[in-house]
């Protein structure tokens, strides 16, 4: 009984899950045509029946007095509930089949009890419903239900099942499409919610790899710092103290001063280079692809080394962090290529994929064996860490004799997900 009632309810939505068969036009249209039928008969009925008119305005104002009553006034919590839909329907039929019976014209008012009989519960009784308001409206103008089927019981019964399996099973169809609109609007809402998530994650993402980063380059400049312009500060103070010692000596005073104004320069040239190094200056007025074609070239006229440059996929603006680290990391793979590949082709590939992005440097150097990769100087890790701060994946493949292939995939977050 339990599996009987569940299959009538799939069919047959309750109302308290938005299931009334002629919802889904809206609960202004279900308050108000009930109002607009009774209108239209009465209007018809006054100026084409010759009727007495207060004989036909005496019923005409029980049934919006009814209707004010039941549909109007009715409390929120009681709408909708069985015993309430009933009694509703019940007082509507006999009201509209007492119209009906004093000018036929008023069956365009009985219309009103399908729509009201598609809200009673269980699923039966609503079919019952629907099969009572079609055999009033086709048999009151024929002398009442009782005389017609009394005379014609074949031809009415088959014309009232007819018309109630069909009034029945378009209200099925506009249940079914009301509840797929439901659940189209349920899976948008998850889409959006999952969407604005995904987007809240993005700029927490961001945000940390920002200030990851921001440490990150405050250790590298330290350490360059150490490495090379203390280093050199200490270097030309012993050149200068040097000289200082060979006063005597103009040779040897002149090849110290010397010394230190050559320490000087270089430590000049590092300090710039640093200071370049803490922004990416070719995106500063440039698109991605136009910054890393400019930055190949420049590579390739200071290297003698050819690189081919291409850019696939639909190119568009990315959030700055994106775009910075793929220059950083096409910098970088094209510096291990001028230290340790002895290339003379390099292959460069710029790519955007619908949510992903990659940066692909390919050479036909010397190669290496890829478990060296954290060894020797050629600045794999440095570049996994980069891209693992922003959720991306690095890949390395080389083999010795066989060249080197670096790959770089970062998610495309767009500009507009700035921080």
């Amino acid at each position: 009984m339990t599996s009987w009632i569940r299959w009538q309810e799939s069919l047959w939505p309750s109302p308290e899950d938005g299931g009334s068969l002629w919802r889904p036009w809206g609960g202004r249209v279900e308050r108000c045509l009930p109002y607009a039928l009774l209108a239209l008969g009465t209007v018809l009925s006054l100026v084409l029946s010759g009727h007495d008119p207060l004989q036909t305005l005496k019923p005409v104002g029980i049934a919006a007095g009814w209707l004010l009553l039941t549909v109007t006034l009715m409390p929120t919590r009681w709408d909708g509930h069985p015993v309430v839909v009933a009694v509703s329907f019940a007082g509507l039929v006999a009201i509209a089949a007492v119209l009906e019976a004093h000018d036929t014209i008023f069956l365009v008012f009985m219309i009103a009890g399908f729509f009201e009989a598609m809200r009673l519960r269980p699923a039966p009784l609503a079919l019952a419903g629907i099969f009572a308001v079609s055999a009033l409206i086709n048999t009151i103008p024929n002398g009442g239900p009782l005389r017609a089927f009394a005379d014609q019981p074949a031809l009415w019964t088959v014309v009232t099942l007819v018309q109630t399996a069909a009034v029945g099973g378009g209200g099925l169809v506009s249940a079914a499409m009301a509840r797929q609109h439901a659940e189209r609007k349920r899976v948008l809402d998850e889409l959006a919610a999952a969407q604005e998530e995904n987007a809240v994650l993005q700029r927490q993402l961001l945000s940390q790899a920002h200030e990851t980063g921001v440490l990150d380059e405050r250790q590298r400049l330290s350490q360059e710092i150490h490495d090379t312009l203390a280093q050199g500060f200490t270097g030309i103070i012993t050149q200068l103290e040097a000289a200082a010692e060979a006063k005597a000596d103009p040779v040897e005073w002149q090849r110290h001063v010397g010394s230190a104004m050559a320490l000087a320069r270089e430590n000049l040239t590092a300090a710039r280079r640093s200071v370049r190094a803490l922004g990416p200056q070719p995106l500063a007025a440039a698109t991605l692809p136009d910054a890393l074609g400019e930055v190949s070239r420049r590579w390739s006229v200071r290297t003698g080394v050819e690189v081919r440059f291409t850019t696939t996929g639909t190119t568009r603006a990315l959030h700055p962090e994106i775009e910075a680290t793929l220059l950083r990391i096409t910098q970088e793979a094209l510096a291990n290529v001028e230290k340790h590949a002895a290339a003379t082709i390099v292959g460069l590939t710029l790519s955007y994929m619908g949510d992903q992005v990659t940066v692909d440097v390919r050479d036909d150097g010397k190669g290496f064996e890829p478990e060296m990769a954290g060894d020797g100087g050629f600045g794999i890790p440095g570049m996994r860490a980069r891209v693992a701060r922003l959720a991306g994946t690095l890949h390395v493949e080389s083999e010795p004799g066989g060249g080197t292939a670096v790959s770089a995939d970062l998610p495309a977050i767009a500009l507009e997900a700035r921080v």
